[in-house]
């Protein structure tokens, strides 16, 4: 392991030792899951204090790069799955395979149910309409990592009802089965608590960090087509997202409001109105 710290450099130390034990973990000298050594034996490896060692290992808990386990010790993380917000509208499935990983699907409910007057207005249908509705527990490697219930009206592509989502991806048989092409989306984010059905499906605590993704779909003519409600796993998820700048001129051209000067590629795009140039 590199040691080195630039006693002449203006760097403050514990910052120095965070960008090497960075390295050793990005270098892959410590693996996912492999245990770091303990902060004495950090303290003579840099020859510096212990308060120093601890604001390096705090950021690096902070940063996700690093778990601490009481009683056991300190383990580097496993990297978390990232989702795209910005960009082409794909859905769960095909975006990790695009990413090398084996996605596979524990279908817990697969229904045709009245419309709920909350699903009726994401899907402007009226309340009670036949929609289908599709529950899945998405696992990665054996482990789950997202809770997610779909629902789609059940006239526009009735096979849903019995089609078998274990390996294969939604918006394939969407397009390839029912000839139906999802144009674009508007999707919203926040951090969620798990409740008890939640933190028993996807293996983690009730209270745990949760990230809930709520979705609506549209064709291009922008029929609603899709709603979904997914939670991911806080300790194992995270979503990248685009900034777009858009200038005062933008606010006025002659398009719906949610698509002033951003270019819709489905998920979701920050916007930052009425900035100074």
């Amino acid at each position: 392991m590199t040691d080195s710290v630039d006693r002449s450099s203006p760097i403050p130390y514990y910052i120095q030792v965070w960008d090497i034990l960075r390295e050793n973990i990005q270098n892959g000298i410590w693996q996912p899951g492999e245990q770091i050594p303990g902060e004495p034996e950090l303290c003579r490896t840099f020859g510096v204090s212990r308060t120093v060692i601890r604001q390096a290992l705090n950021e690096m808990v902070h940063k996700g790069l690093i778990v601490r386990e009481k009683g056991k010790g300190t383990f580097v993380a496993t990297p978390k799955i990232s989702e795209s917000l910005v960009g082409e509208l794909t859905g769960f499935h095909q975006n990790m395979v695009e990413q090398g990983y084996n996605p596979v699907a524990q279908v817990l409910r697969q229904n045709i149910v009245p419309a709920s007057s909350k699903v009726a207005t994401y899907l402007n249908v009226e309340v009670g309409s036949q929609i289908i509705e599709i529950e899945r527990l998405r696992f990665i490697d054996d482990l789950p990592i997202q809770l997610v219930t779909t629902y789609i009206p059940y006239a526009l592509c009735p096979d849903l009802a019995t089609a078998d989502f274990s390996h294969q991806s939604l918006y394939t048989f969407l397009e390839q089965q029912c000839g139906i092409m999802i144009a674009r989306g508007r999707r919203s984010i926040e951090a969620v608590p798990a409740n008890e059905y939640e933190a028993r499906h996807l293996s983690v605590k009730k209270g745990a960090p949760l990230i809930l993704l709520d979705s609506v779909s549209y064709l291009d003519d922008g029929t609603p087509v899709e709603y979904y409600h997914a939670v991911h796993r806080g300790d194992r998820a995270k979503f990248e997202v685009e900034l777009v700048r858009v200038r005062k001129m933008d606010a006025k051209a002659d398009m719906p409001h949610e698509r002033r000067g951003v270019p819709w590629g489905g998920g979701l795009v920050v916007r930052r109105q009425n900035e100074a140039d």
